[in-house]
């Protein structure tokens, strides 16, 4: 496998995070950043490879794009695959796996051409070297990335592995705990600052309260995971790797911001309490067991960021009368705050009862979502029906 001084990279991310990716990446480094459907490219070289991986947290993958070819018809897929020299990139000792993603093509199913990707792979191998690789779903050696839009296919390496989101942190949780990701990149849609004391009033297993608090403290997004797909690649730079995490890692600060959580769930928050141990930051942000209508405001003003238990998530009897309770609870004891708050139930959201000062869309999962903005004054000002 070849160095290359500067090469082009994509980054994935969930639909909605893009802009936030984009700064992102260049924050760190990378040059020509530009916005994609669901992901940014960008340009670096293996230093920035290793950054993006260990530093991004709105990034689900760094992929290192190999070659590109038009598809035609369906023959093309495996001819083309095969004419590549995989025997540069892997022997019939290591393992493989193959990450399909298809859109408007003459294809119809993702794992066909997965098989097929697969089947030119390990027969180029078995032609040129007389053994084939394996084939390891879960830990392979090296892991392609097959992208077919309409007659354009890109084949690329997966340098992350294991999707990003992984941070390695969540040792417990909850009924559908939000993605690592969306968490993070909600909070960089906010606006918060790091300064202002945050609360989630409906915690869960804490991953919004953790994601701030890794923010504020400017900890890399990767310091509690281990494994990334590039360490088993040939030309994996050991030493390099070693700086990149050091370089990051001696940017790490003390929190100076307060950080609160509460769950009606007991369950919730001793899951939540389990991971702060974890990552050590279980004297930096408190916790309680509180529903939200019985909590008091935490700080005299602040920001909060929440992810309710709509119905996706727990079964809750009167969805209406639930979000009803949070725009109560909101317009009585939450004067002088700003909150944000994600659902997908974009009907009952609106028994809020509060405008939203902003509406960004944004995917959790296969759920399209808002993410919606209360500034909550003092007073009557504001306080008007939701209108979508």
């Amino acid at each position: 496998m070849k160095k290359e001084s500067t090469f082009p990279l994509i980054a994935k991310t969930i639909s909605g995070l893009e802009d936030a990716l984009v700064l992102e990446l260049e924050a760190l480094g990378a040059t020509g950043a530009m916005k994609l459907n669901r992901a940014v490219s960008f340009t670096g070289d293996t230093e920035m490879m290793y950054k993006a991986n260990y530093a991004c947290r709105t990034a689900l993958r760094i992929l290192k794009p190999l070659f590109h070819f038009e598809i035609l018809e369906q023959k093309d897929l495996y001819e083309k695959i095969y004419e590549f020299p995989w025997e540069d990139y892997l022997d019939a000792e290591h393992s493989l796996a193959i990450d399909a993603v298809i859109s408007y093509t003459v294809f119809t199913n993702s794992q066909f051409v997965a098989q097929k990707s697969k089947d030119a792979i390990v027969d180029r191998l078995r032609d040129k070297l007389g053994t084939r690789p394996s084939v390891d779903l879960e830990h392979p050696d090296l892991k392609v990335n097959v992208h077919l839009f309409k007659d354009a296919c890109t084949v690329a390496l997966d340098s992350s592995g294991q999707s990003l989101h992984r941070r390695g942190y969540r040792k417990s949780t909850g009924p559908a705990p939000i993605n690592e990701v969306l968490a993070a990149g909600l909070i960089k849609l906010s606006g918060w600052d790091a300064n202002t004391p945050l609360f989630d009033p409906m915690c869960g297993s804490g991953t919004l309260l953790i994601e701030a608090a890794m923010l504020a403290k400017n900890m890399p997004a990767g310091y509690f995971r281990e494994e990334w797909g590039f360490m088993k690649w040939r030309d994996f730079d050991a030493d390099l790797w070693e700086k990149v995490r050091a370089d990051a890692n001696a940017l790490t600060t003390a929190l100076k911001v307060k950080i609160h959580g509460s769950d009606r769930a007991e369950r919730a928050i001793e899951s939540a309490r389990e991971n702060l141990r974890f990552t050590n930051l279980y004297e930096d942000i408190t916790l309680e067991v509180k529903s939200f209508e019985d909590s008091q405001p935490p700080f005299e003003k602040g920001f909060i960021i929440s992810n309710p238990p709509y119905d996706e998530r727990l079964e809750i009897e009167d969805s209406l009368a639930f979000y009803k309770m949070i725009g109560d609870t909101m317009k009585r004891k939450f004067a002088g705050y700003t909150a944000w708050m994600i659902s997908s139930d974009l009907e009952s959201v609106k028994f809020i009862g509060l405008r939203p000062s902003r509406r960004i869309p944004v995917f959790n999962g296969p759920l399209e979502c808002r993410f919606l903005k209360f500034d909550l004054f003092a007073g009557r000002k504001g306080y008007q029906d939701v209108i979508d």
